[in-house]
């Protein structure tokens, strides 16, 4: 997970805007069988992501993972990438959902002092999106850094154009990111983040995720206990070629962290171990994990 920020963003303005014509005016089942030979062109171009995928399927599974089953993995990348375009462009129709959590949501929203999600690098995280459609009122902010994969942003820009102002850009620095999470919730707004990746020079702690120790990032608990509000898991599990799983989990009402350094440290190793241990639960469907890729 540690040089994510250095990896440069595959396949290019080319190869995303291809995908987005063919999708958009030839319909998305033309779209899915371009993605054979776009999952074959990256898992031959992209060894340090292979080499991720590889190992880490092998953990899951126990045994040394099988090409076929790296390229299952790619693929399924491959295919929620495509989905965010259609989502984007043609919102939910043509997608099945099933949504469970929903009633810990309201009653999370219903203080009407906003709710932080905190998800993971599995499925699509953009399946979220698919709240609009339930709730018009809901006001949707994601913390992404737009930095990482600037053409795909680009594209899904082009495609929603009020997708910009919902997202707050992680890569603007801590104070003013959280000076606008801080006013977004004061207006009841919804705000979801990714907790699983962190930015380089991030504050870590290690804890046991998916067989291994990994570094999972302090900041989503820091913010928790400086906005104050509900905080629930929330999973975009890719199910089939068009059903998604949105899952909703309770957290907790609020976090609050202890003033000392070290009882701070560790109530925030507590709150991370305690993620890991929900997030784990992909082990139950490895070829959802995207973070590697």
């Amino acid at each position: 997970m540690s040089g994510w920020q250095g990896r440069r963003e595959g396949g290019g303005w080319f190869a995303l805007w291809l995908i987005r014509f063919i999708g958009l005016r030839l319909g998305r089942a033309p779209a899915r069988l371009l993605l054979y030979p776009v999952t074959l062109y990256f898992f031959l171009r992209r060894g340090s992501e292979r080499r991720a995928s590889r190992a880490y399927l092998t953990r899951m599974f126990g045994r040394p993972a099988r090409t076929r089953e790296v390229l299952r993995h790619f693929h399924a990348f491959a295919a929620t990438t495509l989905d965010r375009v259609f989502l984007l462009a043609r919102g939910a129709r043509g997608f099945h959902f099933e949504i469970s959590g929903l009633d810990v949501l309201e009653q999370a929203l219903a203080g009407g002092r906003g709710a932080l999600l905190i998800g993971a690098h599995v499925g699509s995280f953009e399946a979220l999106r698919v709240l609009a459609t339930r709730r018009p009122d809901l006001d949707l902010r994601l913390v992404l850094d737009r930095q990482q994969t600037p053409a795909l942003n680009m594209l899904l820009e082009a495609l929603a154009p009020t997708l910009r102002a919902q997202v707050i850009d992680a890569a603007q620095g801590g104070v003013t990111v959280m000076l606008a999470l801080g006013e977004a919730a004061r207006h009841g707004a919804l705000l979801a983040l990714l907790g699983d990746r962190a930015r380089h020079g991030e504050a870590t702690c290690r804890v046991p995720l998916l067989g291994a120790a990994a570094p999972l990032p302090a900041a989503p608990w820091r913010v928790a206990a400086a906005l104050q509000v509900p905080v629930l898991l929330s999973f975009g599990l890719y199910a089939s070629r068009s059903r998604y799983h949105l899952r909703f989990e309770a957290f907790a009402a609020r976090i609050d962290l202890p003033r000392t350094a070290d009882a701070r440290a560790v109530a925030i190793q507590a709150c991370a171990a305690r993620y890991a241990a929900h997030r784990g639960a992909v082990a139950r469907v490895p070829l959802q994990l995207v973070q590697l890729l």
